[in-house]
């Protein structure tokens, strides 16, 4: 039985998430152990933690746009080749604040293409009956990648220095380059599942019928549309929620650790890292109920999203509210 090239995709794009969350929850690791060795604030601290996001932000509508124009697969090969460099060549120091800031300021940016093109990429090679729960594998590897940086390298910081998990991030990131580039592929249309759709006009017929004049091939965004419509701010306010509480954890979490508990992480053994593997499971299970839910008809699309988001928020509402009085 030949194994459908699309599971290749959805495995390579599960690595690509887990590869990049390896990075950011390195970085907090290796950068608050460097920066506490030489006593820099909490302030100092903070803003360089978030340079990142700023140039995460500036490059996701761009990293759409690339995507759209000379395709996910270049995009994300690309990207990764960015970030990788910059971190196998900037050297982790405290001390040189404007060149950890502009480096965390381009590896944000870098990293900005990187889930446009992921999206772009399944939506090409992923029929919609499988979707929910490649896109949930695919995401998952965000919480996996983030469970074994917290594993893995708060060990390696102790006995190799913090510069080592820049190195470490930066091989990663080159060893994904190199595979994805042999095993990913445009999607021919032989290895797409059949779906069937409605018969329309040939484009000569149109053509034929137009007096030898056809339009080109162009959609127009309907961008007023799009930014007065609820259920996009609903889903805008959502994923904001969400991935502020959890970049706040990833990022302030070893602080967390080493300051509000007067733990080390290197004594902690695997419980550190069971936040994320806990969403790595659970994200997984998600998707596989909402395909169930979809494809069996129990529930509508809209219905099965608006489910599982609610579940998934109040979950995490309630993990974080306990632990938030006991800070």
């Amino acid at each position: 039985m030949k194994f459908p090239k699309r599971y290749v995709i959805v495995l390579l794009t599960f690595i690509c998430t887990n590869v990049c969350y390896i990075e950011r929850v390195g970085f907090s690791i290796a950068y608050t152990v460097a920066a506490d060795a030489i006593g820099v604030n909490q302030a100092n601290k903070g803003m360089i933690l978030s340079m990142f996001y700023y140039g995460y932000v500036l490059s996701q509508i761009p990293g759409g746009w690339a995507a759209q124009r000379i395709g996910g697969r270049r995009v994300l090969l690309l990207s990764f080749i960015l970030w990788s460099l910059i971190c196998g060549l900037i050297p982790l120091d405290p001390n040189r604040m404007t060149i950890l800031v502009l480096s965390r300021l381009f590896v944000g940016v870098a990293q900005g293409f990187i889930f446009p093109a992921i999206h772009t990429v399944l939506a090409q090679w992923v029929p919609p009956q499988e979707r929910s729960r490649s896109v949930s594998l695919t995401t998952s590897g965000m919480y996996l990648g983030a469970a074994c940086g917290m594993l893995f390298f708060p060990s390696l910081v102790k006995n190799m220095g913090p510069q080592s998990v820049f190195f470490v991030e930066a091989v990663l990131g080159v060893v994904w380059s190199v595979i994805w580039l042999k095993f990913s592929s445009d999607p021919p249309r032989t290895d797409l599942p059949k779906v069937s759709m409605p018969k329309v006009a040939s484009r000569d017929t149109i053509k034929a019928q137009a007096g030898g004049v056809v339009a080109p091939r162009t959609v127009k965004i309907p961008w007023r549309r799009i930014i007065f419509s609820l259920p996009v701010w609903a889903i805008v306010v959502n994923n904001f929620t969400f991935h502020y509480a959890l970049y706040v954890l990833m990022n302030w979490l070893p602080t967390y650790f080493e300051l509000g508990l007067g733990l080390s992480l290197q004594d902690m053994g695997s419980s550190k890292m069971l936040p994320y593997f806990n969403m790595f499971i659970f994200s997984n299970i998600g998707g596989a109920v909402a395909d169930h839910l979809i494809t069996r008809r129990i529930l509508s699309i809209t219905k099965t999203r608006k489910l599982l988001n609610t579940i998934g928020d109040t979950g995490w509402n309630c993990w974080c509210w306990p632990h938030w009085e006991y800070s």
